[in-house]
């Protein structure tokens, strides 16, 4: 563990953040249908709360990335949380589609300093050979997150409305950046100042041959899986008409399986391997997006949606592992540069998708997003030192 009490504290407090992060990448997911019925839209359209949101997400870690690295990273999470959350109240009281896609717009803006920031900073912070006790940790308290953000935005667009979710996202935004506050003040490290600015630092990596392996492979799978799950919610209603709570339920099995992959890890690692578990959890995805497509009823996709979670972090804790690593020496603008990546590939998947849904319809996209996914896992596996 860190060797002090307030490396512990910062990075408990990093986790709660971290635990409300995860709930808002995925809060909107259930209501996309919602929100196409209450503004009168297609499907597609409303999914621009999704692209929207996960747009600035990517776009804004090439900023806190480099900021991060120069002010201190407690510092820079603190200012996003306080963004996001002051963007939730405003995606609340939106009045039309537009303006609500602007407010998660912002909130992706703030939002997009929490996780890889936390993740350099315990790199920075945990010896290499406890790191990964910290960071298995760490990832549970994002993936829990994610469990219970669909729940929430299910269970509030049911019982009450949509913009109370977006208004209960913002009050815990709020409450956590102001903890984080006085941890931020209190932890005064010294600070690393590269100094290279940020177009030179990302310059340097993207001349790194390994380094374009790590983070193009890292957009394909931000494309093909997220691209396609942020329309499972529209297929569940359409396929099965159910309520919205219950698709907010299945939904949160992706994370439950996540879950389950950081309690497997360290039995998982040493039997598997880099390569053996690119190469599996591939497989596997394939298999779950075919199962949700072909399934005749809603419970028989369950076990489908759990073991998409346990299946995709064997793919991407084995990509994330290598992307804390791409550059020690910042490590803040290497970190944000993957995940800049990522959710520049879940975008542009998230408008792509819509598109081809409505060519082909919702089992041809999955099945086609799944053997996408196989077909990266098994070039990533090829490329991995044996």
């Amino acid at each position: 563990m860190p060797h002090s009490e307030e490396q512990r504290r910062a990075i408990a407090l990093l986790a709660v953040a971290a635990f409300v992060s995860g709930a808002n990448l995925r809060v909107a997911d259930p209501l996309v249908p919602k929100l196409a019925q209450d503004f009168s839209v297609s499907v597609g359209a409303a999914a621009s709360v999704v692209s929207a949101f996960t747009l600035a997400y990517a776009l804004f870690q090439v900023v806190h990335g480099p900021l991060g690295d120069r002010i201190g990273k407690l510092r820079t999470v603190t200012i996003g949380m306080f963004i996001a959350a002051a963007a939730a109240f405003a995606s609340a009281a939106a009045p039309n589609l537009a303006l609500l896609s602007l407010g998660r717009f912002v909130t992706g803006m703030g939002a997009a300093a929490v996780i890889p920031l936390s993740l350099a900073f315990i790199g920075d912070s945990v010896p290499y050979e406890r790191r990964q006790l910290v960071l298995g940790r760490f990832i549970g308290a994002v993936l829990t997150g994610q469990v219970f953000g669909p729940l929430l935005a299910g269970a509030l667009s049911d019982y009450l409305s949509w913009r109370a979710v977006f208004a209960v996202i913002g009050t815990v935004f709020a409450a956590v950046g102001l903890r984080l506050l006085t941890a931020a003040r209190a932890w005064q490290p010294a600070l690393a100042r590269p100094r290279a600015n940020p177009v030179a630092q990302y310059a340097f990596l993207a001349r790194d041959r390994w380094v374009r392996v790590i983070v193009l492979t890292v957009a394909a799978e931000g494309f093909l899986f997220y691209g396609a799950f942020a329309y499972l919610g529209a297929y569940l209603k359409s396929a099965f008409g159910i309520g919205y709570l219950l698709i907010g339920l299945l939904l949160a099995g992706f994370s439950v399986g996540g879950v389950l992959y950081s309690l497997l890890v360290r039995w998982l690692v040493p039997r598997l391997r880099e390569r053996g578990l690119a190469i599996a959890g591939g497989a596997l995805l394939l298999a779950c997006f075919l199962g949700i497509a072909l399934m005749p009823s809603w419970p028989l996709t369950v076990p489908f949606f759990v073991a998409s979670g346990l299946a995709f972090y064997m793919l991407h804790n084995t990509l994330q592992t290598k992307a804390t690593e791409m550059a020690p020496q910042a490590r803040g603008a290497g970190v944000s540069f993957f995940a800049f990546c990522l959710f520049l590939g879940q975008a542009a998947g998230a408008a792509a998708f819509g598109q081809v849904i409505e060519a082909i319809g919702y089992p041809a996209a999955l099945a086609a997003a799944g053997l996408g996914l196989l077909l990266l896992a098994a070039e990533f596996r090829r490329r991995l030192p044996k």
